[in-house]
């Protein structure tokens, strides 16, 4: 995911100090119930999309916008799938230090091409959900939650 001007704003005051972050994921699913993931530049593993809401931004609105940004296909957010504070932060080559509030939508597309739409993805494809390339806990985690209904997933005050 491409660093928002935002962050590189606050980056250029705050260092490397940890910063909590929002970030949005989303898990595209087709007619056929195909999942959409993209393999991503950064470390060459196959993932769900996803990115980091733009100030005043709704979190749909960014799972959209971040599906089309990357991959060309278009999308509706139908439910939030689960709310979880990344169990590590993040520490960056720079030293820059990102601990993640993942939201994670479920949606449907709704039309456009799959296909590599900016420089964030080396390729992008649809995978039934019996045949999915390897992929991180992550991302397996959240395509698995994606299909139930009801209330969706974050872990309780005081734990498991």
């Amino acid at each position: 995911m491409a660093t928002p001007d935002f962050i590189r704003d606050i980056r250029a005051k705050a260092g490397h100090q940890l910063l909590l972050l929002p970030g949005v994921s989303a898990v595209v699913l087709d007619d056929d119930g195909r999942v959409l993931l993209g393999r991503r530049a950064d470390n060459g593993r196959w993932s769900t999309v996803g990115g980091i809401p733009e100030p005043g931004e709704e979190p749909a609105v960014t799972a959209v916008r971040e599906v089309y940004e990357e991959t060309g296909v278009r999308c509706e957010a139908e439910r939030v799938v689960l709310v979880q504070a990344l169990p590590k932060p993040v520490t960056y080559p720079n030293g820059d230090r990102c601990h993640f509030l993942d939201i994670t939508f479920r949606c449907r597309a709704t039309g456009g091409e799959a296909r590599v739409h900016d420089g964030e993805l080396l390729e992008v494809g649809w995978f039934a959900v019996d045949a999915l390339p390897e992929l991180s806990e992550f991302a397996r985690f959240r395509i698995q939650q994606a299909p139930a209904e009801g209330a969706a997933w974050f872990l309780p005050a005081g734990g498991v």
